[in-house]
């Protein structure tokens, strides 16, 4: 065991080298040209050796694990070793005998792969697309089409740009590995613990305090983990009991880690590494995306600030004891080694517009120098910690690689029949060509098709078969991609799925159907958030300046409205007919009609005039 242990590290050492050869272009450099689909072929066989290598369980289930490797390998190696033989396919758009038996055995090991690594979701989907692309003349109305053997139909995915060795998969062997290596050695390096007091620092003294720290400490690594499942496996341990102990009953605090872990998402400047791929697809800068992104993500939080604010000051929960909080000194003091990688990624990204997988490859080696500026000797960055970090990011990384791989078999495929865009034409039949129907339903088609899925996966499969319904309806391109992740990334904690609150609750020990129910009262913005900047662009900051300011403050009562209405308490406690006109108020306000948007400032200013007269009489009284 001892010796495979041994293997498994070297395999990842090694996949990780070969990355950052592929990031800075290192066989260029001794003159020799390899092509990319040939680089992601390199990729994909550490793929299936790590999976080989990493298998778990019984003598039987490790012999399952080295099938992918046995089937895909023939596949791989032919795009890697005769890529020009393969490049004379293109001049027919399909392929021979040989072609489809390489191919095709690639896409079961892929699927296996993919069914051993997650579950049999994910395997079913795309089995189920692809065939309805082969059947497709078979289809019923809006869906019929040509349909498509398996020579075209292999060639699609197999040597096409938008197949296996397309975008999704080069996005996961050089960004995805890039940054989950950065987040594993800033975790290591005592990262996470530096965030978590700096936010008891700001807000620990504030009403729910406590749970407004486990927000900021959960959505900071959310947005870095990429997965909001391992975010509340990793700072849950922390915050849950943190949480539970200052009197929260353990189904709202398995529910403020779920919730926050899953806003990480949305929020730039990585939103777990979902906004590189989709920089890439709309064929915009990151930084655009990085921008438009922005508010609709701090209005997320707000909301759930807000409900837990209110919701505080409604059942006086307590705070924390100051002299309970690092001081402000010590955080400064030790903190600056943290911020200034944290910095020079930023600069890079933002300022000098690096490519992500360069920006981030300049920033560790600052984090490894500042390590050792540390008078604390176990936080520092060794060559062993470092080796560590890298072995466990692969791990984590394995599956992303495999998903992201997997899933170009589908992009392929839509591409070849066109059945992507004969899906958004019958959604928006179906609507009636009525937008607000018609973002309802591409939010509920994007909710059950994100059932399960991580983040990546769940982003290129809503991206593939709900988003072009939206651009096609007259959506702008970022809000469409937006807003079908937000919905996807629901079923994280809305039951029936809700993977992140079944981790939650693993930790706190409440029952999963209560969690989810907290759950979805705080994170209700995952659905009124996307419904908002779809109707309203200027929450993208698209429009002129005075349009997005008064959208922007309009935007925050609402969500202040939404957190209120929710918690019950406003000024004072609130009876149903005030919350009722609190979370009304702020829906109308997400309608595209001025006069809707005036009629639900007016409710919200009923609700908070009334409180007031009931206080003032009441103190009056007293």
């Amino acid at each position: 065991m001892l010796a495979l242990k041994r293997v498994k590290e070297i395999v990842a050492v090694l996949f990780f080298a070969y990355c950052v050869s592929f990031v800075f272009k290192v066989p260029f450099y001794f003159g020799a040209y390899i092509a990319t689909p040939q680089l992601l072929a390199g990729a994909l066989i550490f793929v299936l050796v790590l999976h080989a290598v990493n298998s778990r369980g019984s003598r039987l289930e490790r012999m399952v694990d080295a099938i992918p490797l046995l089937l895909g390998l023939p596949g791989i190696l032919f795009i890697a070793f005769f890529y020009e033989q393969a490049l004379d396919y293109e001049g027919y758009g399909f392929l021979d005998e040989k072609g489809v038996i390489l191919s095709f055995s690639l896409a079961v090991a892929l699927l296996i792969l993919v069914y051993r690594r997650t579950t049999w979701a994910m395997p079913a989907l795309i089995i189920t697309l692809l065939f309805f692309v082969r059947f497709q003349g078979y289809l019923p109305g809006l869906l019929n089409g040509v349909g498509y053997g398996f020579d075209r139909l292999g060639f699609s995915f197999y040597l096409g740009s938008h197949g296996i060795f397309g975008v999704p998969f080069k996005i996961a062997s050089t960004v995805l590995i890039s940054f989950i290596v950065f987040g594993r050695m800033f975790q290591i390096a005592g990262g996470g613990k530096w965030f978590l007091d700096l936010a008891s620092w700001l807000l620990g003294s504030a009403p729910g305090g406590i749970a407004k720290v486990a927000v900021i400490a959960s959505g900071f690594f959310g947005m870095i983990s990429g997965s909001p499942s391992a975010n509340t496996a990793s700072t849950g341990a922390i915050t849950i009991p943190m949480m539970i102990r200052t009197g929260y009953r353990p189904a709202f605090a398995g529910a403020v880690e779920a919730v926050a872990s899953t806003g990480g998402q949305f929020m730039p400047p990585v939103m777990g590494a979902i906004i590189f791929i989709m920089a890439e697809w709309l064929e915009i800068s990151y930084s655009s995306v990085a921008l438009k992104a922005a508010l609709p993500g701090i209005l997320y939080y707000v909301i759930v600030f807000s409900t837990i604010h209110f919701e505080a000051l409604k059942k006086n929960r307590p705070v924390m004891v100051r002299e309970d909080v690092v001081p402000l000194k010590t955080i400064v003091k030790t903190g600056w080694i943290y911020a200034l990688p944290l910095t020079v990624l930023v600069l890079f990204l933002l300022v000098l517009q690096y490519e992500p997988e360069e920006s981030v490859f300049f920033a560790v080696p600052v984090l490894i120098a500042c390590s050792y500026l540390s008078s604390d000797r176990s936080i520092r960055l060794t060559p062993g910690r470092i080796y560590e970090s890298i072995v466990g990011a692969a791990e984590t990384w394995l599956t992303v690689g495999a998903v992201t791989a997997a899933v170009g078999m589908v992009i392929g495929a839509l591409t070849l029949s066109g059945l992507g865009v004969k899906i958004s034409g019958f959604l928006i039949q179906i609507s009636g060509g009525y937008l607000f129907v018609m973002l309802i339903m591409v939010g509920l088609a994007s909710f059950v098709l994100g059932m399960g899925l991580d983040s990546i996966p769940c982003y290129i499969t809503v991206a593939i078969l709900t988003a072009p319904a939206l651009i096609k309806a007259g959506v702008p391109d970022i809000a469409a991609h937006l807003f079908v992740i937000y919905w996807g990334m629901a079923s994280f904690f809305t039951p029936p799925v809700c993977i992140a609150v079944f981790v939650a609750c693993g930790i706190s020990g409440a029952r999963v159907g209560e969690t989810g129910l907290h759950a979805i009262r705080l994170g209700v913005g995952v659905f009124l958030i996307p419904l908002a900047f779809a109707l309203h662009p200027a929450l993208l900051l698209m429009g002129s300046v005075p349009q997005i300011i008064v959208t922007t403050i309009l935007a925050a009562v609402a969500a202040v409205a939404v957190g209120s209405g929710l918690s019950g308490y406003c000024l004072k406690p609130a009876g149903w007919v005030q919350r009722l006109m609190l979370v009304a108020g702020a829906v109308l306000m997400i309608l595209p009609d001025w006069s809707t948007v005036a009629l639900g400032v007016m409710g919200i200013a009923g609700a908070v005039i009334w409180q007031w007269v009931q206080l003032r009489s009441s103190r009056q009284g007293a």
